[in-house]
């Protein structure tokens, strides 16, 4: 066997699928296995996925999540073109925000849900789920009279997610980090490391995320964040599926995607159907509010032994033998003790409280439409 490729560090599939600037360092930290997101490997597997939850709720975990490549709009037409990409009512953010947006086509179908992030009054980033905003966002461009250059910036995230982190983050940046609100960023520094920290993650837990704005630093930033957190606990870790399912955060793929429409997700809040600006699938989201939706989101308790790992294919769900719906997420959860899920089910069988069952393949179980998020419904941990 050749020596020089039997290392992780040496993992990949050719040049095709890009690694991020922290690969070598979550190697060296323990990843075991990973996944791809925006073309691009992020590690999913640090040996226990139900320890990795612990560690994230009771100290601190720090994830390589440069996989949430960024689109840099950048121009005179800046706002005017973002506006039109997103449903949501932009007029009012402010140099410093960041806002949740959904993407749509021209049908209504989500193409990302991303997170805003306002740079200056002329440049915005996309920070995204995993599919090609930046392609679709230059083809707009294109086709467009806007004076807007579409790029991908040489910026990549890491986020410093859990109870710990705070603490952890002073220690960093001293008592100034508290002054950063929920769903705000700032510029700060490390050194000669130049970074972008905002209060958001994917997690459902208190976090930041620190955008790293030279990728030849990835190494020196990830272990000093290991090393400086060390003392609280800190551990390297990934994205938990049980802890996302627990605050009922979507995962495009899976909870969405071309197919599915916002007010079928109870994401209604985030389109500005009324106000004066158009935006792209304006028309056609319109129409569905006027025609109503055939399926909705909810969340279920699966009655049967506890699961293995999350589903790795959709669910049926089935009423008398008919299928009325899918599962698109479903995990044990170590804290509730039970099997967690979420699924697009038809609206007349998608009442709190009904019982449907679950074809899982080689068996079939019951559950209970209950409501969700299963854990911290008010999301108070979060934006603590």
């Amino acid at each position: 066997m050749n020596n020089s490729i039997n290392t992780l560090s040496d993992f990949g599939f050719g040049t095709q699928i890009r690694k991020s600037p922290f690969f070598d360092a979550t190697v060296r930290w323990g990843a075991q296995g990973f996944s791809t997101y925006n073309h691009m490997y992020i590690p999913r597997d640090f040996g226990n996925p139900e320890e990795n939850f612990w560690n994230l709720i009771n100290h601190a975990i720090l994830c390589d999540v440069a996989v949430e490549r960024q689109v840099q709009i950048k121009g005179p037409d800046a706002s005017k073109f973002v506006q039109m990409m997103s449903p949501r009512d932009l007029s009012e953010m402010k140099v410093g925000q960041c806002k949740y947006v959904i993407l749509v086509n021209q049908n209504g179908g989500i193409l990302n849900d991303p997170v805003l992030l306002k740079i200056a009054d002329d440049c915005y980033w996309f920070s995204l789920a995993d599919s090609d905003i930046l392609f679709w966002a230059q083809g707009l461009a294109a086709n467009s009279n806007y004076d807007v250059e579409i790029t991908e910036p040489d910026v990549s995230p890491l986020q410093l997610q859990g109870p710990k982190s705070r603490d952890i983050m002073i220690r960093l940046f001293g008592d100034s980090i508290n002054d950063l609100k929920y769903f705000w960023f700032k510029p700060f520094n490390l050194g000669d490391i130049n970074l972008i920290i905002s209060r958001t993650g994917w997690s459902s837990e208190l976090g930041y995320e620190i955008f790293l704005l030279d990728s030849n630093q990835g190494d020196d930033l990830y272990e000093l964040l290991m090393s400086t957190g060390k003392e609280f606990g800190l551990k390297p870790g990934h994205t938990s599926t049980i802890r996302r399912i627990e605050g009922a955060m979507l995962s495009y793929h899976a909870d969405m995607d071309i197919n599915t429409n916002p007010f079928e997700l109870g994401l209604g809040k985030y389109i500005d159907i009324n106000n004066d600006f158009n935006f792209i699938g304006k028309t056609a989201l319109k129409k569905i509010i006027e025609t109503g939706i055939n399926r909705k989101q909810v969340g279920l308790v699966i009655n049967s032994d506890p699961l293995k790992g999350p589903n790795t294919r959709f669910w049926d769900i089935k009423i008398d033998g008919l299928n009325i719906g899918k599962i698109t997420s479903a995990v044990y959860s170590p804290r509730l003790k039970q099997n967690i899920a979420l699924g697009l089910i038809a609206v007349d069988h998608a009442k709190i409280g009904n019982e449907v069952f679950i074809d899982q393949g080689s068996y079939i179980s019951s559950a209970i439409i209950i409501e969700k998020p299963f854990y911290d419904p008010k999301k108070a941990i979060t934006k603590s």
